[in-house]
């Protein structure tokens, strides 16, 4: 049995989370972790961590909180699944440096999908080579802040570094008067209404067009995939643990 301290227990997503370990005979939340405090959960919530114990931190709440999660879980050596997006990179060399103490499952996207998606694109362009032009498109409800999305940032890292990060991002357009180069991978974004998540893989060549892409429909999948990677990170030694971590065992 796993024993999960929830960040962010009273949010949309840690609600969702919750929900989902209530069926879960693998995993049980101990306690969680709120600004707010104590909410309407079947678990104590507490404003930080100085009163909980677990075996595995998941944190589905701001980047802000990240400095805490990881100075907790490094002194306590429990494992942390970081499962918020926007961290700028000042963050990522941070949560890098934990995991040389501690187990860090850190990915832009805990869905296997998206996962799935990353790994199609990079062996799209491995076939398709430099003949073709590549562009993400990325939509999310209008309440999400960051953008473009982690996960469109690391698909286009993924192909990137598939093409030994000879390209470069583009981001806008519109006060560009000249033709497209030839070594970049445009990123566009989209804030509207209640899209979960969407996004878009275009290799556009010479009278042809390949287009891989994936909807979300519910956070569930969000949820699921931030619980199997606790259960996952229990009791690992420490290092950075992602999504082809998880499904490879």
């Amino acid at each position: 049995m796993v024993s999960i301290i929830l960040s962010g227990a009273n949010g949309k997503m840690g609600h969702v989370v919750a929900d989902l370990v209530l069926d879960d005979e693998n995993c049980k939340i101990v306690a969680g972790v709120d600004i707010n405090g104590q909410d309407e959960c079947d678990f104590p919530v507490y404003k930080d961590f100085s009163s909980t114990k677990g075996d595995v931190i998941i944190d589905f709440s701001n980047p802000c909180a990240l400095e805490n999660i990881l100075s907790f879980a490094v002194k306590n050596r429990i494992g942390v699944v970081l499962a918020t997006t926007g961290y700028n990179q000042q963050q990522i060399d941070k949560i890098k440096a934990a995991s040389k103490k501690i187990p860090v499952f850190f990915t832009f996207n805990m869905s296997l999908g998206i996962n799935l998606l990353v790994n199609l694109a990079k062996k799209a362009h491995s076939v398709l080579g430099e003949n073709f032009d590549i562009e993400i498109v990325e939509k999310h409800h209008n309440q999400k802040i960051d953008a473009p999305s982690g996960t469109a940032y690391m698909i286009a890292d993924a192909i990137n570094e598939q093409a030994n990060n000879s390209y470069s991002y583009i981001f806008d357009r519109h006060d560009q008067r000249r033709e497209r180069g030839e070594r970049e991978i445009g990123i566009h974004t989209v804030r509207a209404g209640t899209i979960v998540g969407e996004h878009e893989i275009i290799f556009a060549g010479n009278d042809e067009i390949i287009t891989l892409s994936h909807s979300a429909r519910s956070k569930d999948i969000f949820a699921v995939g931030a619980i199997k990677a606790a259960c996952f990170i229990k009791n690992k030694p420490p290092g950075l643990y992602d999504m082809s971590n998880l499904v490879s065992g």
